[in-house]
């Protein structure tokens, strides 16, 4: 029955306890058996688990018994809090009438607390806010409840206190999200479900999250999928219960899933709308596809294993609608992937995953952006990677952001600074009003993209006390001085390190990158060069010296002449070395040396 339906999300800055929250969620309403719980349940990634994020959202139903003596169906989403995971939180948002806003007791609000509560408001959500942590001895409840009323605009009598832990203040929780979150809202009686996550079976397979806006989903039914226009037949319909749970049917305002039998990956777009092949009715409005922000190249150590690169992300797209990749091959490097990413956490994330689900070594070559390049017969080309760029061109173009950072005023002056420092340019700054109830200053500034590859979100949040939120979307192209940014390792050409920079930065990019390489790369009995080139000119020069070996140790007195001549035949082997030693970098130093830890 759509009346006791309540479909909601949990929303929050990162490491906050969604993922414990929904633990304890899990237990009380029993949708998950007593021994097969774990902690951070739906966190069922290792990756996951070893960072203490949530990166990929789930889909879980809850029946829950309220105090009314009515059984509720309870869809909670759970969602990532990290800015480059922001467009799964977008997807979930989609899904639901009301999310709770979680807060650490004892860390307050931070920076994605805010940017997702704008994103949830603007999508007409309804908002529990929520204290967690409160059994924490640093937890400060009225700290906390002051910030949700001044920066929020809540009223304290609507603030909930809870302990995801210890499960103290949940049962309280479940009866608001009842008497606060509406039942959905049905558009019509015809079959309109909203696709806002997909998986791949090998056996049936790809598998559609859905939630069905209207009419209902049978198993048999035929279905068009608009946006691809691929149409299949329903082989099972269902929701997430612990598992894979089948049902008869999927109602009007119902989250689950469609196995839909399809086996071309390409066929199931996130946003896209599920439809009757017999009852046609408009795709959903207002769902824009992802658009990636930073690409870099994949590469696998092993040749051999370049056509299982691509399958695995073949089938790790469909679990990712964020990432997107396209073939593409280096004199140096062979054949590999051109990939598109959110940001660098992503571009990390599933680098890691690719390895360790797939059994894979992947070699990575430096992030970029997007430019445009005109070239000498005035022909604009579109480019991300340093080995396109044309000898002879006329410009080049950069794109740039409008960024909005929402800070406290005291941070103001650091995070003016740091924008400064990444070639920002402030166009205005908002103070609060009385009648905004977020009651922090708006820094507006245009950004290059490409300062945002440079540790610009980690470095904000320093500066801001994890205080700073940003947004930003993009400004169009500007012309601007971009040079290639060439590292030598020895006289040889290391192609994954090549990068585009700002002309101005490539001295200091380059010997940051060469003060890595030194610290990382092993030494040889030879001396070993490093230098960072644009062009034909050294712009920063680093040396590893040769391990010295001793060959006089083993000699005891003696002749002078004996010692000279073993020092000179020392100085030829070394001689030797240089001129046909090669030098083997291992595939994880080239990420260490790229920074994409932030």
């Amino acid at each position: 029955m759509i009346s006791l339906t309540r479909n909601f999300c949990i929303i929050a800055h990162i490491d906050h306890g969604k993922s414990t929250l929904a633990d304890r969620l899990l237990e009380k309403t029993g949708a998950i058996a007593a021994h097969l719980m774990k902690d951070r349940f739906l966190d069922s990634l290792d990756l996951e688990r070893e960072r203490g994020i949530t990166i990929k959202l789930k889909a879980i139903r809850l029946p829950y018994k309220a105090a009314d003596g009515q059984t509720y169906s309870f869809n909670l989403i759970d969602t990532p809090g990290h800015i480059d995971f922001s467009y799964e939180v977008s997807r979930s948002l989609a899904a639901c009438e009301g999310a709770l806003l979680l807060v650490d007791a004892a860390q307050g609000i931070q920076a994605q607390t805010i940017s997702n509560a704008y994103k949830a408001v603007k999508q007409g959500l309804f908002l529990i806010p929520v204290i967690n942590k409160i059994d924490l001895p640093e937890a400060d409840l009225q700290r906390c409840a002051n910030q949700l009323v001044a920066q929020l605009g809540f009223k304290k009598d609507q603030i909930l206190y809870v302990s995801g832990k210890t499960g103290e203040g949940v049962d309280q929780l479940m009866e608001e999200i009842v008497r606060r979150i509406p039942a959905p809202a049905v558009c019509g009686n015809q079959l309109q479900a909203l696709v806002f996550d997909s998986f791949y079976d090998q056996h049936r397979g790809v598998v559609a999250m859905v939630r069905l806006m209207g009419g209902r989903a049978l198993p048999g039914d035929k279905i068009q999928l608009l946006a691809a226009g691929a149409v299949t037949q329903i082989i099972e319909a269902g929701a997430i219960i612990g598992g894979m749970h089948s049902l008869n049917s999927l109602e009007a305002g119902e989250v689950g899933y469609l196995v839909t039998g399809l086996k071309d990956l390409t066929q199931v777009t996130v946003g896209d709308t599920v439809i009757h092949q017999e009852h046609p009715v408009s795709a959903l409005p207002g769902y824009a596809p992802v658009k990636p922000m930073v690409f870099a190249g994949f590469y696998s150590t092993d040749q051999n294993q370049y056509l299982l690169l691509g399958d695995a992300l073949d089938k790790f797209k469909l679990q990712d609608a964020s990432l997107t990749f396209s073939k593409e091959s280096s004199l140096g490097l062979g054949r590999g992937y051109r990939c598109g990413f959110l940001g660098t956490l992503h571009l990390a994330i599933v680098k890691e995953r690719l390895e360790r689900e797939y059994d894979l070594d992947i070699l990575l070559s430096a992030p970029s952006v997007n430019y445009q390049v005109i070239n000498s017969k005035g022909e604009r080309e579109m480019i991300n990677r340093p080995q396109s760029l044309p000898s002879n061109f006329q410009k080049i173009l950069e794109p740039w952001i409008l960024g909005e950072i929402s800070v406290p005023e005291k941070y103001m002056g650091e995070v003016m600074k740091l924008c400064d420092n990444f070639r920002g340019q402030l166009m205005d700054i908002v103070y609060p009003s009385d009648t905004n109830t977020l009651r922090q200053l708006l820094l507006v500034y245009e950004l290059p993209l490409n300062e945002m590859l440079f540790g610009f979100h980690s470095r904000l949040e320093s500066v801001s006390s994890g205080y700073g939120s940003f947004d930003y979307q993009l400004d169009g192209y500007r012309e601007s001085d971009i040079v290639r940014l060439d590292i030598l390792v020895h006289k040889e050409l290391v192609e994954p390190l090549s990068q585009l920079v700002w002309k101005e930065k490539a001295e200091k990019i380059g010997r940051e990158m060469l003060l890595k390489l030194k610290e990382l790369l092993p030494r040889y009995q030879f001396a070993v060069s490093l230098q960072a080139v644009v062009g034909a000119n050294v712009v920063a020069r680093e040396d590893i010296p040769a391990v010295r070996k001793d060959v006089t140790a083993k000699l005891y007195g003696g002749d002078r002449s004996r010692k000279d001549k073993l020092l000179e035949k020392q100085k030829k082997g070394k001689a030797k070395m240089r001129q046909f030693g090669q030098i083997a970098i291992d595939s994880e130093v080239f990420y260490q040396v790229l920074s994409l830890h932030d």
